[in-house]
């Protein structure tokens, strides 16, 4: 140990100055005083240290060990207080009245991480379109807190909490009266059991494994600034639901990989009406409780054949209203596919989806949409001669394409039963990045949006019964960090 090395050398050093010295000593006898000196110290610095302390130097000595600094503080000592009692583990048995609300272990082993990211954006459009409310505004969508522990090697605990747009109380600049459209919600909160890379069980708020992009949904992970249509409207990213089930990973070769995780779940939370042609956002949101005692079953299964190249399906499917007199149950099943190729700068991704609602009244009782993305992702070698403290190695430029369509009732039920405004939505989507480091991104997209209704007229205020068309074009930005 380190101090005892010091001690040693301490007392080895003053050796001269003793009037043992003078002594014919053999190197036995040296070495035997040289060895009661230093345990006598040891002794006196160990009734004086705290058991923090202790643990520390223990872990210090441990091959790949993380080093803490020392809380300062009376929090150190808060349990030494009798002999024995540092050995007390938490529990009703303590004791301390106030100072309890500090005894707890992570104080004197710190074992969590956190980290999250931060998005803020500027859009200027020619009118409302989905994602962007406001024509011409500053926004700050996103601060997420993200935080990870390692309980022990085998149990892992996760969970972001997402404030979107200044949260719940946020001004909007409007009146005193209406209500903001900020957020503050835990998206997942997740506790995992590791058994083997085959097999490893989760439980808590858990992501709901409907296509790619619900599961990798961070603006600093993202080259656009708007998510997908499709996983917005009909997987209604991001979508979390509490449940448990089980992950993992198997090898059915060398070059290949089998990713799969299923999930039981509370269902979806919706009644008549909830599931329009605005699609199925509004049925989420049965985290605290499972309305119809019914649980729902969400799954996706991943296959990639050698490094670059991964195609997925998923699925869900449960109960989102109970029956009643007049209406039976409602049940929703969404099926989606998403895939992903990588070659050298080049990389290509996309996802489709499909829903089927039974029981929905005058509602759409089917959904269909998917993306196709290609990146191609380069760095000027000029840049990093001409500016080498903004471009560096790790920097690197992206220019996207995005094509998208939605259809929100695929069986016309909406244009024979109500005519109403049916959201049919097309955009095309055309970016470029520059990312100084990988987990920070600045962004730059040109939308071109179109939109039908049931009637099949486009683009326009001339709508039956639609008054609030999102078909604006115009030009995003966007700036987004992991911290």
């Amino acid at each position: 140990m380190k101090i005892r090395s010091i001690l040693g050398a301490l007392v080895i050093a003053a050796l001269p100055f003793t009037s043992v010295w003078a002594e014919n000593m053999t190197p036995e006898d040296i070495q035997k005083l040289v060895d009661d000196a230093v345990n006598k110290r040891m002794q006196e610095h160990e009734r004086r240290e705290s058991p923090a302390e202790r643990a520390m130097e223990k872990k210090s000595g441990q091959p790949g060990a993380v080093q803490y600094p020392i809380p300062s503080g009376p929090i150190v000592d808060i349990r030494v207080e009798r002999k024995g009692e540092e050995s007390v583990p938490l529990g009703f048995g303590s004791t301390g009245s106030g100072k309890l609300v500090y005894a707890k272990p992570f104080l004197s082993a710190p074992k969590a991480i956190i980290g999250g990211y931060v998005d803020v954006m500027y859009n200027n459009l020619s009118r409302q379109n989905l994602d962007n409310p406001s024509r011409n505004s500053f926004g700050q969508q996103r601060l997420v807190p993200f935080i990870y522990a390692d309980i022990t090697d085998r149990i892992k605990f996760a969970a972001e909490i997402e404030i979107e747009r200044g949260g719940p109380n946020a001004p909007i600049g409007q009146s005193t009266t209406t209500n903001s459209d900020g957020s503050i919600q835990v998206e997942f909160a997740q506790l995992d059991y590791l058994v083997n890379e085959a097999i490893n069980t989760r439980a808590g708020i858990l992501l709901v494994p409907v296509g790619k992009f619900n599961l990798l949904h961070d603006s600093p992970l993202n080259d656009l600034v708007d998510r997908p249509m499709v996983s917005r409207i009909i997987i209604p990213s991001t979508w979390f639901e509490a449940g448990a089930g089980i992950y993992g990973s198997l090898y059915p070769s060398s070059l290949s990989k089998l990713n799969y995780e299923v999930y039981a779940l509370n269902g979806m939370n919706g009644t008549t009406g909830t599931i329009t042609d605005l699609g199925v956002r509004n049925a989420r949101g049965s985290v605290s409780r499972d309305r119809d005692d019914n649980k729902a079953v969400a799954g996706r299964v991943a296959f990639s054949p050698m490094l670059g190249i991964e195609v997925a399906g998923s699925g869900y499917h449960g109960i989102y209203k109970p029956s009643t007199a007049t209406v039976g149950t409602g049940r929703i099943s969404i099926f989606a596919l998403d895939w992903t190729l990588q070659r050298g700068p080049f990389e290509v991704i996309g996802e489709s989806a499909w829903s089927r609602i039974s029981n929905n009244g005058t509602g759409p009782a089917g959904m269909q949409g998917y993306y196709v993305q290609g990146n191609y992702h380069f760095m000027p070698e000029f840049l990093k001669k001409w500016a080498p403290s903004h471009f560096s190695e790790a920097s690197t430029f992206t220019a996207v394409v995005r094509w998208e369509q939605v259809d929100t009732d695929t069986d016309d039920r909406t244009k024979v039963l109500t005519a109403g405004n049916r959201r049919e939505l097309e955009r095309l989507t055309l970016g470029l990045n520059f990312r100084p480091i990988p987990d920070t991104v600045f962004k730059f997209d040109w939308q071109f949006n179109s939109q039908k209704n049931a009637q099949g007229l486009v683009n326009g205020g001339d709508f039956a019964g639609s008054t609030n068309p999102i078909n604006g074009n115009g030009f995003l930005v966007q700036m987004a960090t992991y911290f």
